[in-house]
C-alpha cells in the first residue's frame, strides 16, 4: 500500500473508533502510532510518541490553558457568575423572555473569564434555570437559552479552542482572542433577538419578570465590575503589548484570586476544589492535544494534507466555493465530533488549503469556531445540551434540544454575515499591526 492509501485507511479506522465511543485522545494516538509505524518503521513511531507526549506536556505555550481554566474556576467559586446574572436580570428581566436574555448576557460575561463552552453552560445552568422556574418560564426556552449561551464561551476570549487553534496554525493567540470579541457580541445580540421574537410570538414561553427601580439597576452593575476589570486586565494588556498571552493568563488568574480574597470567598476548601477541577480539565485538553499531534504526524507522512490541498486548489471552482465546501464539512462534522477534537483533527488538513487560497487564518479560525458552535447545541453530540440536562435532570433531553433549535438559525445567519464581511472579525486584530 502507498502512504496515501494507508493515510485514507487510517482516517476511516479513526471514524470507526470514534463511532464506537473510544475516547478521542486514545483513538487519535493509537491510529497515529500504528499508521506512522506502517509508513516509516516501528522504532521511529515509538520515538515519535515519546517526543510528542513530552513536547505537549512541557510546552510553554500550552500553559495558558491551565491558567485560564484556573481563572474561570476561581471566578465561578467566588460568585462572579451569580452577580453577572443578577445584573443582567435587573436590566433585561422585565422584557418578554428577559430572564433568558439575561442568561445570554451573563454567559457572554462569564465566557470572558472562563474560556470553555461546556463550563459556561454548566455554570449558568446552575445559576439561571432555578430562577426561570421560579418565574414560570417554559423549560424549552430556559434549557435552550442556557445551552446556546454556553456555546459563547468557545468564541468569547479567552477561548481554549482559539488557544489550541493558534498552536496548530502558529498564529498569534492574542490576535485570535481579539478577533473573537466583535463576532461574540454580535452572536449574543442575535441570540437575544431570537428570544425576544419567540416570546412575542409565544408569550407563555417567557413571561416578563417584575420591573426593578433605576437605583437597583445601577447598583446591580457593581456585580459586573469584577468581570470588566479582569477582562480589561487580560485583553487590554495583550492588546497594548504589555504582556504575552501566557503572561496575560497568569495575570488573569492572579486577578481572580484577588477578587475572591476581597469578597471573602478565598478559602482552602474553595482553592482545593478549583485546583482539582483545573487539573482535571487541563489534563483532558492536554492529552487530546497530544493525541492530535501524533495523528497529525501520521497525516503528514501519509501526504494526505498536501494531496488534498493540491486537489482542492486544482478544482475549477472559485475560492469562495471551496471555502463553502470546507465550512459545510465543519457544519456536518461538528454534529458528530467534539469541537476541540474536530479542530485538532482537521486544521492540519485544511490550513494549507485556506492559506493556498489566500484567506486569512485568523478569520478562518473565527469561522471554524462559529460553525462548530452549532455542533455543541445540535444532536447527536450536543455537549452543552447534555450538560444542561445533566444538571437539571427534570428537564427532558429532547426539550433542551428543541429549545436550542432557534439558536441554530441565529448561528447560521452569523456565519453567513461573517463570511460576507471578513472585516467584522479582522478589524480589531488589524489594529495590532
Amino acid at each position: 500500500m502507498t502512504p496515501l492509501e494507508i493515510g485514507i485507511l487510517g482516517c476511516i479506522l479513526l471514524v470507526v473508533l470514534l463511532i464506537s465511543s473510544m475516547p478521542v485522545a486514545f483513538a487519535m494516538a493509537s491510529i497515529g502510532l500504528i499508521g506512522f509505524a506502517f509508513i516509516v518503521n516501528p522504532r521511529a513511531a515509538v520515538s515519535m510518541v515519546t517526543a510528542d507526549l513530552y513536547d505537549t506536556f512541557s510546552s510553554y505555550s500550552l500553559t495558558v490553558i491551565p491558567l485560564f481554566v484556573f481563572m474561570g474556576q476561581i471566578a465561578f467559586h467566588a460568585g462572579i457568575s451569580r452577580r453577572l446574572f443578577s445584573a443582567a436580570y435587573h436590566w433585561l428581566g422585565p422584557l418578554p423572555g428577559g430572564l433568558a436574555m439575561a442568561t445570554i448576557g451573563a454567559c457572554t460575561g462569564f465566557g470572558a473569564i472562563c474560556g470553555s463552552g461546556p463550563a459556561t453552560a454548566a455554570t449558568m445552568a446552575a445559576v439561571a434555570l432555578p430562577e426561570m422556574k421560579r418565574y414560570n418560564y417554559d423549560m424549552e426556552l430556559g434549557g435552550g437559552s442556557v445551552a446556546a449561551g454556553g456555546s459563547l464561551g468557545m468564541l468569547i476570549p479567552p477561548s481554549v479552542v482559539f488557544i489550541v487553534y493558534a498552536i496548530m496554525t502558529e498564529e498569534s493567540v492574542g490576535r485570535l482572542f481579539i478577533a473573537g470579541i466583535i463576532p461574540g457580541i454580535f452572536i449574543a445580540v442575535l441570540f437575544c433577538l431570537t428570544i425576544y421574537v419567540h416570546c412575542l410570538l409565544r408569550p407563555n414561553l417567557g413571561p416578563a419578570a417584575p420591573s426593578t427601580s433605576w437605583r437597583a439597576k445601577f447598583l446591580s452593575l457593581l456585580g459586573v465590575s469584577e468581570t470588566l476589570v479582569l477582562f480589561a486586565l487580560v485583553m487590554g494588556g495583550m492588546f497594548l503589548g504589555f504582556f504575552t498571552p501566557t503572561e496575560a493568563a497568569a495575570v488573569g488568574a492572579a486577578g481572580s484570586l484577588a477578587v475572591a480574597a476581597v469578597k471573602g470567598k478565598l478559602t482552602w476548601r474553595m482553592l482545593k476544589r478549583s485546583l482539582l477541577e483545573t487539573v482535571r480539565t487541563s489534563c483532558m485538553v492536554m492529552i487530546i492535544v497530544a493525541g492530535a499531534v501524533m495523528f497529525g504526524h501520521f497525516l503528514a507522512v501519509s501526504q494526505i494534507p498536501v494531496s488534498l490541498a493540491a486537489w482542492l486548489a486544482g478544482l475549477p471552482l472559485p475560492g469562495w466555493m471551496i471555502m463553502a465546501v470546507i465550512i459545510v464539512f465543519y457544519l456536518i462534522a461538528g454534529c458528530f465530533v467534539d469541537a476541540l477534537a474536530l479542530v485538532l483533527l482537521t486544521i492540519p488538513i485544511f490550513s494549507p488549503v485556506v492559506t493556498g487560497l489566500g484567506y486569512d487564518l485568523v478569520w478562518f479560525g473565527v469561522i471554524v469556531v462559529v460553525v462548530t458552535q452549532m455542533g455543541v447545541i445540535s444532536p447527536p453530540v450536543g455537549v452543552c445540551v447534555y450538560i444542561v440536562n445533566g444538571i437539571e435532570r427534570d428537564i427532558p433531553l429532547q426539550t433542551v434540544f428543541k429549545g436550542a433549535l432557534p439558536f441554530l438559525g441565529a448561528l447560521i445567519l452569523a456565519a453567513i454575515v461573517l463570511l460576507a464581511f471578513p472585516q467584522i472579525s479582522l478589524f480589531l486584530p488589524g489594529l495590532l499591526r
